[in-house]
């Protein structure tokens, strides 16, 4: 984690689906779009990915209007094509139209080189019960974690 440089996160995306596996995927951006995303303008709270004739597109996902752009700024919310190879694509659609998988895609960052880079996620939503199991698991290891912490001093 220490070689990127994260631009956005989507924090609620792992309390609302259950995460199968990631990718690691490329983005087909505007010039506007990489400066605004620099300063760190961009928001991927309900956005999610499909697949449109053969290609991934994303959808949703919220990157301001560059501050110094002029008329040739971009739409904040277009759709953007994700960048995989054709056998990706292929197993993302078998596992989205068979088995009921969405994608959803996780965080936006920068690699060393400065290419921004998307991590997406195959996923399966969880119920409003799963939900709160999953919360009252965590409060419970956060307690245990407080007690021998306690009984450690």
């Amino acid at each position: 984690m220490s070689n990127k440089k994260i631009v956005c996160e989507n924090r609620k995306a792992r309390h609302d689906y259950y995460i199968e596996e990631t990718y690691e995927v490329g983005i087909a951006l505007k010039g506007t779009e990489v400066k605004s995303l620099r300063q760190g303008k961009a928001n991927l709270k309900d956005s999610y990915a499909g697949i449109e004739s053969g290609e991934v597109y994303l959808y949703n996902c919220h990157i301001s209007a560059y501050t110094h752009g002029n008329i040739l700024n971009h739409d904040p919310l277009r759709k953007r094509k994700l960048l995989l190879h054709k056998s990706e694509i292929k197993r993302l659609y078998s596992k989205t139209e068979a088995r009921g998988f969405t994608l959803i895609p996780l965080r936006i960052y920068f690699t060393i080189k400065g290419i921004a880079k998307l991590e997406l996620a195959v996923a399966k939503g969880k119920k409003v019960y799963d939900k709160r199991e999953t919360l009252k698991r965590k409060t419970a290891e956060r307690e245990m974690e407080r007690a021998l912490k306690e009984r450690s001093r």
